[in-house]
């Protein structure tokens, strides 16, 4: 399969028939490419917000509200898109609400026009305060097509017990948003313990510059990138594919399924096998002083 990860900009739009050819221009471009999985950020949908005005971006809670509002309209134009170009996509994530509180919700749509979701589950500083988001289960595993597929959106992927518990998966997802050139990078190195504890393959895609009008999300740093264990297979240093910092566009790479199962099945190391020896009872810690 081919794989399309996006650094993707925000945009302020001025109706939603504009909102439809970005995003339609996007899956195009990565269709055109000979992609079968394109994977959109965390928090690119806040874009949306430009549909309401400045007034409601300059406005936390009515950012969210009118974001959340466009949701389903988004997702619609995803499937059809989908549908139409026989791919699969992780549309960019948005603020939901959900049961009385505020979920990052990311939509996963398929091949055929299914539309299911991951919420993201541990919430950075700036989500809890001043966003009001919160975490919300449970962690999901999606059969598919291009083979079994997990979500860990941005911060979630920094905590290895998350992907653990979703290490059937083949692909790991990583839609993410990040201010600084430090939450990129943690995000990256992240994914890349991920892809090599899990013997799988971890994609990371981006939302990228500056975006003043909505203090929210006013500047973002990353890149997309491909990553996979370094063993058998694949590049010896574990990249697939890594875009340039900060510059909009696609990251593709060619991924195959066989060389991720060939991997943990005959690998030079087996670290999805071997995790059980490292989660065993080790006894208590022996402490030695030697001040």
């Amino acid at each position: 399969m081919k794989i399309a990860t996006a650094a993707y900009p925000l945009d302020w739009f001025a109706a939603w028939t504009d909102y439809e050819a970005k995003l339609t221009a996007w899956v195009e471009e990565a269709v055109a490419a000979g992609s079968d999985l394109l994977v959109f950020p965390e928090y690119g949908a806040m874009e949306l917000v430009s549909l309401a005005g400045e007034e409601a971006a300059a406005d936390n809670d009515a950012s969210i509200r009118a974001v959340a509002a466009l949701m389903e309209d988004a997702n619609a134009l995803h499937r059809d898109l989908a549908r139409r170009h026989g791919i699969h996509i992780l549309g960019a994530s948005a603020p939901i609400p959900v049961g009385g509180k505020i979920v990052n919700r990311a939509h996963f749509h398929t091949a055929r026009g299914e539309t299911v979701h991951q919420d993201k589950l541990i919430m950075t500083l700036w989500e809890r305060d001043p966003m009001g988001v919160a975490g919300n289960g449970p962690l999901k595993l999606f059969e598919t097509a291009l083979g079994r597929i997990a979500i860990n959106i941005c911060y979630d992927c920094q905590f290895p017990l998350l992907a653990r518990a979703q290490r059937e998966a083949d692909l790991l997802l990583v839609p993410s948003t990040t201010e600084a050139a430090t939450g990129f990078w943690r995000v990256r190195i992240g994914a890349r313990a991920r892809a090599l504890e899990a013997q799988c393959v971890s994609v990371v895609s981006s939302t990228v510059g500056p975006y003043p009008k909505l203090e929210l999300m006013e500047t973002s740093h990353g890149a997309g990138g491909i990553f996979c264990p370094p063993d058998q297979g694949f590049p010896v240093n574990g990249i697939l594919a890594e875009g340039p910092e900060n510059v909009p566009g696609w990251t593709y790479a060619e991924v195959s399924p066989e060389a991720i199962a060939h991997v943990r099945a005959a690998g030079g190391v087996r670290n999805r096998t071997h995790w059980e020896e490292s989660a065993a009872d080790l006894g208590p810690l022996e402490r030695i002083d030697l001040r």
